[in-house]
This record gives structure tokens, sequence and C-alpha cells, in this order.
């Protein structure tokens, strides 16, 4: 039997103003692990990180004052950005996700095409969607 791994090429990345409590809503709220985590320039700021998702994938999330100098990627932190995972059991995780921060969107539901999920907003704005959709 052949044993096969498959590279995953898309990883959405993050900047925070606060790397660090990112990093504790996303393994702590989400459920995302984290896999690597390393110290930026400033204290307690996030040079980068990488979190696995369950289901497959992952995100990076840095901080912006990680560099001693603002980069292309610091003014990310200025604007909201949307990632959407993918879950077996959305029922199961909105409450933790609002335990950890978040602030519901929109609420459980089930759409016309047979996902059943929700969307929360992160405490720095981000939108997080999760539901049983995992692509065709």
């Amino acid at each position: 039997m052949t044993s096969m791994t498959k590279t995953v090429g898309v990883w959405p990345t993050l900047v925070y103003l606060d790397g660090g409590a990112a990093l504790q809503f996303l393994t702590k709220g989400l459920g995302f692990e984290l896999v690597a985590s390393y110290a930026g320039a400033a204290e307690g700021s996030v040079a980068h990180a990488e979190l696995t998702w369950p289901a497959g994938g992952g995100v990076m999330v840095s901080s912006t004052d990680a560099q001693s100098e603002p980069n292309e990627f610091t003014l990310l932190a200025d604007q909201a950005q949307s990632v959407y995972l993918v879950h077996d059991d959305p029922d199961a995780l909105i409450g933790r996700a609002i335990g950890a921060g978040a602030v519901v969107v929109r609420g459980l539901q089930d759409s016309d095409f047979g996902s059943r999920g929700f969307t929360v907003r992160d405490p720095e704005g981000n939108l997080w969607s999760v539901g049983t959709y995992a692509g065709e």
C-alpha cells in the first residue's frame, strides 16, 4: 500500500494588532491547533504563527508590531478579512466561539445549497464563517 500526502497550497494570512490574543481566540474559540509561533520585534508580538485546521489547511498569523518598521502586510490589520472553515458540527462550535469573544454576525442556519453554519466576528473585526459545506 502506498501512502499519499497532500500538500495544502492555500494559507490565508491574517495580521492582527494583538497577535497573541488572536492565537488565543483561534485555538480556544475556533479549535485551530498552534503548530509554530515565532516572536516578533516588539514584546509579546508574533512575527509568524502557523495554525492548522482539523479538517485540513490552516492560517498564518502575525502582529502589526512584529517588524521594527511597518510593511505592506501591516495595513491588513486595518481591514476586516473573511475566512470560511469546514466543520462537521457547527452547532457544537458556535458557543465555544462566543465564549472566546466572538460576536455573532449570522446565527446558525441552513442554506439552500445544503450547508449548515454561522458567521462570527473575532475581537479585531475579522469574519469567520463555519459550515458543513466542503465544496463540490
